[in-house]
């Protein structure tokens, strides 16, 4: 990781947001449940010096919107009047909130403040964040993960085939049907329909045991699958482990890490090949940079999870990137959505990390 870039002198007026509501592009049938549509939280960090930093959050239900902007509001209170040091913010913060801990809702809308604080130095200091990260902008190796919920085989594969456009060469499909018979034929129908040279990542949502989790996972061993993702409890890193071992399909996980030091207790029982943080659950830009560097660290290739406009950037300043996890929902409620051309997202060359709202959008999907 590149050192602490030097950071412009802004000092903090409000904090302020808007829940919105998305429709998403495809149904997203997991193991967990389906999902139509994405309760978010847009953030904006005003500075005094007329610097606006942004962010969004995923809120994963709407009754947990006016909860998680209600900590936001907290949080502005909080740091209003402060000076935009990321690091200082969150030590303040975490202090506040020791005794309450720095999970859930807080560590959600802290993450939020991070993301958005990072954009306003960006934006001041006149680069893209990920060339104030020490890195430039690049095209980002991304796969799609707008659908290919639990449907029939038909289904899945049509929808697979869908995903390919913008020359997309990787997609996910979540698993977790009732039988392992059934995982192998949506596998199955979705392979035959996208090709050998595509790459196919499965997702399980933490459904399974160990002991199903180590039957099926031997069996799409056979199946050409570049990442079995969450089989298990993401908290159960010696059953992550023991499946690490017996399985030649690497395993994925990391979107559950709680802050790096879940992260580094991950990587010290060997519970991954593979990781992918979260950017509000990490917390925010500065818990990223830290898991990024604990990755290098461990030699570990590292993955995104959702928010593909910030963790471009991220990406592209991570040493041992992998993969962007692509959605499309902020293309809602964006003035320029995230582009993709040959299944590579660009990151766009303005200041900051790129996200600005459209004002219009956002009022038809205010909640």
């Amino acid at each position: 990781m590149s050192a602490e870039p030097n950071l412009p002198q802004l000092t903090i007026r409000a904090l302020r947001c808007i829940g919105v509501e998305v429709p998403m592009t495809c149904a997203l049938g997991t193991s967990q449940a389906r999902i139509t549509r994405a309760p978010l939280l847009l953030i904006d960090l005003e500075t005094e010096e007329g610097v606006t930093g942004r962010a969004y959050l995923f809120c994963y239900l709407r009754a947990a919107v006016p909860a998680i902007a209600a900590m936001v509001d907290e949080l502005g209170r909080m740091v209003d009047g402060d000076c935009v040091v990321p690091a200082a913010l969150w030590a303040k913060l975490a202090q506040r909130f020791m005794l309450m801990g720095v999970q859930g809702v807080v560590r959600m809308a802290m993450a939020g403040l991070d993301v958005a604080a990072w954009d306003a130095l960006a934006i001041a200091a006149g680069v893209p964040l990920a060339t104030f990260l020490g890195s430039k902008p690049q095209p980002i190796l991304a796969y799609n993960s707008c659908g290919l919920g639990l449907m029939t085989p038909d289904e899945v594969a049509d929808e697979a085939e869908k995903l390919l456009a913008h020359g997309f060469r990787a997609v996910k499909l979540r698993l977790g049907y009732a039988t392992l018979n059934e995982d192998l034929a949506a596998v199955r129908a979705v392979r035959r329909r996208i090709g050998d040279n595509v790459a196919l990542m499965v997702d399980y949502n933490q459904v399974l045991s160990v002991t199903d989790a180590l039957e099926r996972g031997r069996a799409l061993d056979q199946e050409n699958i570049d990442w079995l993702e969450e089989p298990i409890r993401h908290d159960d890193y010696a059953g992550c482990a023991s499946l690490k071992l017996a399985l030649t399909t690497p395993i994925q996980i990391g979107e559950n890490f709680s802050t790096p030091v879940a992260m580094q207790t991950a990587l010290a029982a060997g519970a991954a090949d593979y990781v992918m943080p979260d950017l509000e659950r990490i917390g925010g830009v500065s818990g990223w940079r830290r898991a990024a560097a604990l990755a290098a660290e461990h030699r570990i290739r590292m993955s995104s999870h959702l928010f593909p406009e910030v963790s471009a950037h991220l990406l592209a300043a991570t040493p041992t990137a992998h993969y962007l996890e692509y959605v499309d929902w902020a293309d809602a409620f964006v003035q320029e959505p995230l582009r993709i051309l040959d299944g590579h997202a660009l990151i766009p060359e303005q200041p900051g990390n790129g996200l600005v709202w459209d004002q219009g959008k956002v009022a038809r999907l205010r909640i």
